[in-house]
């Protein structure tokens, strides 16, 4: 957008952003000072100036700044008061509408106004680039949404990035703008798990710019409201479907299906660096990867090639300052040993069940190598096999003869009901296809994708209406920018298009090389997740090696216990969230945006 003001010495300043063009002109007669806060002077030269931009149509933009005291623009510099502020720019035609009503204190009044009032204006954010830079990619602003009725608080863009032209291997992106500043906020990019599963579970279910309630009559379109916790509060946000074949991200070449964690991280970095030339804008402020279950190994392979990306120079240069992983997938035997003293220590399995189990495995409880340690943890499992494996406070639904196999491992079907929650709307009955299952930690090789797990068993309860109706509505699609079912077919929750291999071993090693190198790292956990219980994560983060250097503390929210926290050298923090099952943000959505944003802004915890 072309922003240019003109003082009465018609000295021009111009803004460029977002490739629209709109100009204010103002000043012919009047001049603001702080003793001006409380009269609102009208320029009648506002309406010859901008006519002869917008000929018989537009005539004043309202330009309404956050920021008191922005006052006598002809004694200012322009360059210094907006450049990366953040304002409102509305059009008024007060050849339609002539009714004029009372402004905000802090409103820059240009021309003839209508009743437009400032939450209904258009917010945006000056960049001070010049206006030969590249702007934000032709038909990525999303300026609608079906379900939604409002005004959007921030920008938000989508669309596909081709990462292989040969193969026609294109990723999906939905990009929300910070509601705070855009050009100064971080820029996080968020990846789910699973394998398999689509980021816009973290959209439509934890921490999007929506909260979606459910349509009436079934399957009708969802109402989306604003949601108050959005991570876009403090950050500018990417969701991320990755690889391709997952959500609503394809490729035209069906090998690309066959694919791993090396593979991905590699594809995702490529994504990165085109994303990020399609948004120069954005490649100045730090910059923040982010995922939870399975991306877990996602997301440190993908700051690792970030990293060898900055080592070698490769443009653009991205500045990268840390990560954030939830619950997620790490190391097979760390995490394979996490359940037992998890479910002891929250009281599922009695002492004396413990101390024979432990006695007989020694605390190998990932590969028992005796029959007896074997015998032990099948009583571990039947003692547990009717709890909720991603929140062990909630309802358990499974069919009692419904089974999820794996190899010689048959564990129940968990799901969660409607829990206790900040949100204003429900959370979604079900956690299917969410994390790994309960004692099944990730190994070398090929990892069964969630329908894989699940066979063609009818599985109660699982009822993703929310995101099925709206993602898969031929209005919605259209309205984001994606691919109609004709071409990438029904969108999933998880899908089973994929087959992935787990080929890059232990996390460990890369979160060691990662914070050693100076690169912050948040390591969260819901302390009522069974499926990566915190016990894991915890034992982890210690072995990595580093000194403590904020010693096991309650961390609060509003005066009240939020969790625990224990901080290491380098910048690595181990943080526990109470009472949150496996995914924090859907559990806990003010906990989890207060954690983020003190995290993000280097705040104490």
């Amino acid at each position: 957008m072309e922003i240019i003001f003109q003082n009465n010495d018609t000295t021009v300043q111009s803004y460029h952003l977002d490739g629209y063009a709109f100009f204010v002109v103002g000043m012919d007669y009047g001049v603001w000072t702080e003793n001006s806060r409380g009269i609102y002077n009208k320029w009648d030269g506002v309406a010859r100036c901008t006519t002869q931009v917008f000929p018989g149509a537009w005539t004043a933009i309202l330009v309404s700044l956050d920021n008191a005291g922005m006052w006598n623009l002809r004694a200012q510099n322009l360059d210094s008061w907006f450049l990366g502020q953040e304002v409102y720019v509305s059009v008024v035609n007060p050849e339609i509408d002539k009714t004029e009503v009372q402004l905000p204190e802090n409103t820059i009044y240009c021309g003839a106004l209508s009743s437009l009032q400032k939450d209904q204006a258009r917010r945006v954010n000056f960049s001070g680039a010049s206006p030969s830079a590249k702007t934000v990619p032709e038909g990525a602003l999303i300026t609608q949404i079906p379900g939604f009725s409002g005004t959007f608080p921030s920008k938000h863009y989508s669309g596909y990035v081709t990462i292989d032209e040969i193969h026609g291997k294109k990723l999906y992106y939905y990009f929300v703008e910070s509601e705070r500043n855009p050009s100064k906020d971080p820029v996080v990019l968020w990846l789910n798990g699973g394998p398999g599963c689509s980021s816009f579970d973290g959209f439509v279910y934890e921490h999007g710019p929506f909260n979606f309630e459910a349509g009436k009559p079934r399957g009708s379109l969802p109402t989306l409201h604003l949601n108050p916790y959005s991570w876009s509060k403090v950050s500018n946000i990417i969701y991320l479907d990755s690889p391709a074949g997952v959500g609503l991200s394809y490729s035209g070449n069906k090998s690309d299906y066959i694919t791993g964690d090396l593979k991905t991280a590699s594809d995702s970095h490529t994504f990165l660096l085109k994303w990020f030339e399609l948004y120069p804008e954005f490649l100045s402020n730090p910059f923040y990867i982010a995922g939870e279950s399975y991306a877990g190994v996602y997301v440190p392979t993908l700051a690792y090639e970030v990293v060898k990306g900055i080592d070698t120079s490769t443009k653009p240069i991205l500045n990268l300052k840390g990560y954030m992983v939830g619950n997620g997938v790490t190391d097979d035997v760390i995490d394979g040993n996490a359940l037992v003293p998890f479910v002891h220590g929250m009281g599922l399995i009695s002492n004396e069940l413990f101390e024979e189990v432990n006695a007989d495995c020694q605390g190998n409880y990932y590969n028992p190598t005796s029959d007896n340690c074997e015998n032990k943890l099948a009583k571990v499992d039947k003692e547990i096999e009717d709890v909720n494996i991603y929140d062990i406070l909630e309802p358990c639904y499974h069919d009692t003869q419904s089974k999820i196999t794996l190899g010689n491992m048959k564990l129940p079907l968990s799901f969660r009901k409607l829990g206790e929650t900040e949100r204003p709307l429900p959370v979604r009955k079900r956690m299917f296809g969410r994390a790994w299952p309960l004692r099944a930690p990730v190994k070398d090789g090929l990892v069964p994708t969630w329908p894989e797990l699940l066979s063609s068993e009818s599985v109660p309860c699982t009822d993703d209406e929310v995101a099925n109706s709206w993602l898969n509505n031929q209005a919605v699609r259209k309205s984001i920018h994606a691919e109609n079912g004709n071409v990438i077919g029904n969108w999933e929750l998880c899908t089973d298009k994929i087959s992935f291999y787990h080929d890059a071993g232990s996390m460990i090693k890369y979160h060691k090389n990662l914070t050693s190198r100076g690169y912050r790292a948040l390591i969260y956990s819901g302390d009522h997740d069974m499926c990566v219980p915190f016990t894991g994560s915890e034992a982890w983060t210690k072995s990595v090696g580093y000194k403590t250097v904020d010693e096991w503390r309650p961390w609060h929210v509003k005066d009240q216990v939020a969790g625990y926290i224990q901080g290491y050298e380098n910048n690595l923090i181990f943080l526990t969230i109470k009472g949150a099952g496996h995914t924090v943000p859907e559990y806990k959505p003010r906990e989890a945006l207060e954690f983020y944003t003190r995290w993000l802004e280097g705040q104490r915890i």
